[in-house]
């Protein structure tokens, strides 16, 4: 099964560093990355080219002009351009345990997406990080971690029994921690465009994914990720969102009113 790694961000060129150099240290390397760019400065495209020839896998660079919060957008056009039966998805605030695309691939089953979490590092521990520019391993112990310690535990057999249990009626998703086959992404018209700033958008397309007859696989305890700090982003549209959100769940609506098929082209035609 061929995969793709889509890493969204946004003006953090030191995070994006750390996240890519993450990537080069993969004991299971996608069959390409591609990082979709909401409009960053040219810095971050600098660390991406300077960083391309260290990750032994294709590597593309989608950009689109700042014009506001548009995650969905950039998303959608990089599902677009994608080659994989399979995606993975992160945000470029995070960066990836060696396992971490091992673990998606040998939980992913037809029929499911896959929700994983994040270990929620402090502000000085990623200050640290992001000054060196290269991941750190975080063990159980480790100080600095601001919440969500027990997910520095990597237990694949618990994890594997837990996958399709823990959690399973729970709507919440994390799409800086996400999987799912491509054809499912394309089949609900993907992220839909019509929500307007941060938040409700992982939530509506995890809902879409239900009413399309998907389930959902939880990811604890295994596809770890350490999530830089950052301020938190404006919520002053998260709660229309996710209202939104919610009327799409109990309306059955399945496929988003202005996606990834304004995109699609060739190969996609006919799906």
């Amino acid at each position: 099964m061929t995969t793709s790694l889509i890493i969204s961000t946004y003006n953090r060129p030191d995070a994006l560093e750390v996240c890519l150099r993450s990537i080069a240290e993969l004991r299971q390397l996608p069959d390409e990355v591609i990082i979709g760019d909401d409009g960053s400065r040219e810095d971050t495209r600098e660390v991406v080219e300077r960083l391309r020839p260290l990750i032994p896998t294709k590597v593309k660079y989608i950009w689109q002009p700042d014009e506001g919060f548009r995650l969905a957008m950039i998303r959608n056009r990089c599902v677009a351009e994608s080659e994989g039966e399979y995606i993975i998805q992160i945000d470029g605030d995070l960066y990836l345990h060696p396992d971490f695309i091992t673990d998606h691939l040998r939980e992913a089953r037809e029929g499911y997406f896959l929700k994983g979490g994040r270990v929620q590092l402090g502000e000085n521990l990623t200050k640290e990080i992001c000054h060196s520019r290269r991941p750190k391993r975080i063990g159980f112990l480790a100080s600095g971690i601001e919440s969500k310690r027990p997910n520095t535990l990597r237990l694949p057999l618990i994890a594997d029994w837990l996958a399709p249990r823990y959690r399973k009626n729970r709507d919440n998703v994390l799409g800086c921690n996400m999987s799912f086959f491509r054809k499912d992404f394309i089949a609900v018209n993907g992220y839909d465009e019509s929500f307007e700033g941060w938040g409700g958008e992982d939530l509506d397309i995890s809902l879409r994914f239900r009413n399309l007859g998907l389930g959902k696989r939880y990811l604890k305890f295994c596809a770890i990720g350490y999530h830089l700090w950052h301020r938190e982003a404006s919520k002053e549209a998260s709660e229309r969102n996710h209202r939104l959100a919610r009327e799409h769940a109990s309306g059955g609506v399945v496929k988003a009113q202005k996606g990834v098929e304004q995109y699609l082209k060739g190969r996609d035609a006919t799906l």
